[in-house]
């Protein structure tokens, strides 16, 4: 056996432990104690959440830094640069992928999973909003590194296993923003990109590689510097302009494939329910699906896509302006609608629509591809430019996603080497995304995904072990905001922070 067939092996391994046997019981587990403890937030305050979230998308307070805070995002720039890390491939592929391998009933497990991770990515938020500090340069850094050692730190006896976690967290995030954050990103690009425009071009090969590739690894290389190198300030500005547009504009292509097919919506939803348990085996020799694997695949693509539990948007969610914790939390739930509940439930609607899944029997058609299904699906309707769009829509959703991965991954070198490495990591990686373009291996993905898994395990962790607290910044908003009481405010683990921003907020500045 090779080296890299034995690395395979051990990752291979790694991975299924990670995702299947641990990661899925532990993201399920930690969504649903969340979303009992918070009394189903989501659901029992939905109109509030909604009202202060999307509801007030152009009130000037959620798009304007309050003050003179150089070193904070906008609470709509926060969001925009957290989906842009969360809107990826995920949506497309991923989607795509979950329905071929675990059939229809995947989409069910899919939103199981984003309606609890709602509120892990809720607590996630809050718990990073409360132990957020001001770095050198006097930009809030948050994350589960610091919630990890000030939080679960602060109980008895947890000071070195919190500080231990912290540090693990910190370097598989810096880990996986390599790969599954940047140059998986940008392979896919690449491919997408070439499939669809310069499939009929015989271009000359550079050490094994066409000209073609080379040429959109370094485009994407000095778009993403410009914007990479110009930190979050720069990254938040182009989020916020590209990712509403992007978003919308997938869902108005999909909309109208699903109203071409409406006289299909209704089997389309029944066979998402009917096979949400299995499929089962066929006439003809068709293998059925055990409805562990609907589960699995459903689970873990809408964890892949929207990312709650892993820890890593917190990091962006505590540069907001906003000085209520729970504040920034409800925008953690919609972040989760918005990525799984809206963009990967309309690509499912694309793939069911396409022909390719059987919705009598759930299984799919012999020759069906998934990774250009979606792609497919638009040609159906739209011809070459339905192609087209899917590679532009894949170009800037996994663009955008790099762009968000590059904050996570400095702001977890700045909490292991400061200020300085950070930016030294950019430049790194600014560099390393040439390589995706021009690699064909695709273990360097795999390793990347189990880090990716790796981050949530101390995550989840630090914060189960803030249920608690979670409780009780939650009553607290709950007591003062929507039931009126007139009571202190609880916003910041550190007495300074505190002490600054309570008199704000008792004056309605949130």
């Amino acid at each position: 056996m090779s080296i890299v067939d034995q690395i395979t092996s051990i990752n291979d391994a790694i991975n299924t432990f990670v995702w299947v046997r641990i990661g899925l019981i532990l993201l399920l587990g930690t969504g649903l104690i969340t979303t009992v403890i918070t009394k189903c937030f989501q659901i029992t305050h939905l109109k509030h959440w909604w009202i202060k979230t999307i509801g007030s998308v152009f009130h000037k307070d959620t798009h304007k830094k309050l003050g003179k805070d150089s070193g904070s995002v906008s609470q709509f720039q926060a969001l925009c640069t957290a989906l842009a890390a969360t809107i990826g491939t995920g949506n497309i592929a991923g989607v795509s992928a979950a329905i071929c391998i675990g059939g229809p009933g995947a989409v069910f497990w899919m939103w199981i999973a984003a309606f609890l991770g709602m509120m892990t990515n809720f607590s996630e938020n809050i718990l990073g909003i409360y132990y957020r500090r001001r770095n050198d340069e006097g930009e809030w850094s948050g994350g589960a590194m610091y919630y990890l050692k000030d939080g679960l730190g602060s109980y008895k006896g947890c000071k070195k296993i919190g500080s231990f976690l912290a540090v693990l967290f910190s370097l598989f995030a810096i880990l996986a923003s390599f790969g599954i954050g940047n140059m998986g990103q940008i392979n896919k690009i690449t491919l997408n990109i070439e499939s669809a425009f310069f499939s009929d071009i015989q271009a000359t090969e550079i050490a094994g590689v066409s000209f073609v590739n080379w040429a959109i690894g370094f485009c994407l290389m000095i778009i993403g510097g410009f914007v990479i190198i110009g930190g979050l300030q720069r990254i938040a500005a182009f989020a916020e302009k590209v990712v509403p547009f992007m978003a919308v504009a997938y869902v108005i292509g999909s909309l109208i494939i699903m109203f071409i097919h409406i006289g299909s919506i209704g089997a389309m939803f029944s066979a998402i329910f009917k096979f949400a348990f299995g499929i089962k085996a066929v006439a003809g020799g068709a293998a059925g699906v055990a409805i562990s694997q609907v589960i699995t695949q459903g689970c873990k693509r809408g964890v892949f896509s929207n990312e709650a539990g892993l820890g890593s948007s917190v990091m962006v969610h505590s540069n907001s302006n906003v000085k209520e914790p729970v504040k920034q939390g409800l925008w953690g739930i919609f972040e989760v609608f918005a990525d799984t509940m809206v963009v990967c439930t309309m690509t499912a609607i694309v793939v069911l629509s396409s022909g390719a899944i059987d919705l009598t029997t759930g299984l799919v058609k012999e020759g069906t591809d998934d990774a250009t299904l979606v792609a497919r699906a638009f040609g159906n309707i739209f011809g070459k430019p339905g192609e087209w769009f899917v590679a532009i829509a894949v170009l800037l959703f996994a663009f955008t996603t790099v762009l968000g991965w590059s904050h996570y991954g400095s702001k977890a070198v700045e909490y292991l080497f400061g200020v300085k490495g950070a930016k030294v990591y950019r430049i790194i990686f600014v560099l390393m995304m040439i390589s995706g373009a021009i690699m064909t291996s695709s273990l360097a993905w795999d390793i990347s995904d189990t880090f990716n898994g790796l981050m949530m395990i101390p995550n989840l962790i630090g914060v189960l072990s803030l249920t608690p607290l979670v409780i009780k910044l939650t009553n607290n908003y709950v007591e003062r905001k929507i039931n009126g009481k007139d009571i202190e405010p609880l916003l910041s683990y550190d007495p300074e922070i505190q002490k600054k921003y309570a008199p704000l907020v008792k004056e309605g500045e949130e």
